[in-house]
């Protein structure tokens, strides 16, 4: 069996260290492993890779793969993988949801903290040399606890679990919000269906975006769902950018619609430096950093060996994507 690892980009931490191709090859000596530096020459390789890892395949690529039966993104988000020809393929697809779940929810939290305590509004006063305890205070929403809080949760996956239980320990009420709510709560105080989103927003002070980017989800927050958001409340997205319409998001921020946001993700990255998001002083940007760990790679190897050995065993392997829903 041929396994073609091809993960190239620009931040350094998304690609795969040489040490993982070295351990996979001791790990299964009898099989074939070629791991590529970069893209080129990956529509040679994969022609008879049976098994790839990598963040993404192009159509043309996918053309020249005959004995193709397995794909792994060690990506949480597998949108750029679901091209009609591969949904329509009999390859199976995996991914890491499993592996950032944990490190992400800590991110919305981190976020959440930063902005309920007005840290944002403390780092501008230090850089100043002001001691602003009473300008804090009388900021608008002032510094306010967790506990007791209520969290709309948009999404149910590894985050969105991960996220649960944390912020139910702090003592906040988790209303979820999931495409199939008789999967169940998974520990939310309350599910709620897609159908019920306004309602859910209604409730909370805090809105956590986790779910994947389907047709379904993209601009799941606009203009009209913002409207349905409470004046103190804030918007945090640890998922995709395209979740969020941009422009109805910026007009709210603008005009202290919401108290703000906390972003990792955007639809546009690295975001533009004329990103009217940089010059509002109620957002906290963070750069696509929620799922970076010293841990990642560690992870990623636990898991890809694991399915590996799955797959020669003819087991199911972990975390299958659902080709036609698209997460």
């Amino acid at each position: 069996m041929k396994i073609l690892i091809a993960l190239h980009h620009d931040f350094v931490l998304w690609n795969a260290p040489e040490w993982l191709a070295e351990r996979l090859r001791k790990d299964f000596p009898e099989h074939q492993l070629v791991h590529l530096p970069g893209y080129e020459g990956v529509a040679e390789e994969i022609a008879d890779a049976e098994v790839a890892i990598a963040w993404s395949i192009r159509p043309k690529q996918f053309a020249h793969a005959r004995k193709l039966k397995w794909v792994h993104s060690p990506a949480a988000a597998v949108h750029q993988l679901m091209f009609p020809q591969m949904v329509a393929s009999d390859v199976l697809v995996t991914n890491a949801r499993e592996i950032h779940g944990p490190v992400v929810a800590e991110h919305a939290l981190a976020l959440i903290f930063a902005l309920a305590k007005r840290l944002p509004s403390a780092m501008r006063l230090q850089q100043a040399r002001v001691w602003g305890q009473q300008a804090i205070w009388e900021e608008k929403p002032t510094t306010r606890e967790l506990a007791d809080s209520t969290v709309c949760l948009i999404g149910m996956g590894s985050i969105g679990r991960e996220f649960t239980k944390r912020a139910r320990a702090l003592g906040m009420r988790v209303v979820a919000v999931r495409e199939h709510p008789e999967k169940g709560s998974d520990g939310a105080d309350s599910v709620l269906s897609t159908d019920d989103l306004e309602f859910a927003l209604s409730q909370a002070e805090f809105v956590v975006l986790a779910a994947p980017l389907t047709p379904a989800t993209r601009h799941i927050i606009n203009a009209e769902r913002l409207r349905q958001m409470k004046k103190e409340a804030y918007l945090i997205n640890v998922s995709r950018g395209p979740l969020i319409d941009d422009a109805a998001l910026i007009t709210a921020l603008k005009q202290n619609q919401i108290a703000g946001a906390g972003l990792d993700v955007f639809e546009h990255e690295p975001l533009p430096a004329d990103s009217p998001y940089w010059r509002l002083e109620n957002v906290l940007i963070t750069p696509h950093t929620a799922a970076v760990t010293e841990k990642l790679w560690a992870r990623h190897y636990e898991q890809i060996s694991e399915n590996i050995r799955r797959y020669l065993a003819g087991e199911p392997p972990l975390s299958i994507v659902d080709k036609q829903k698209g997460y």
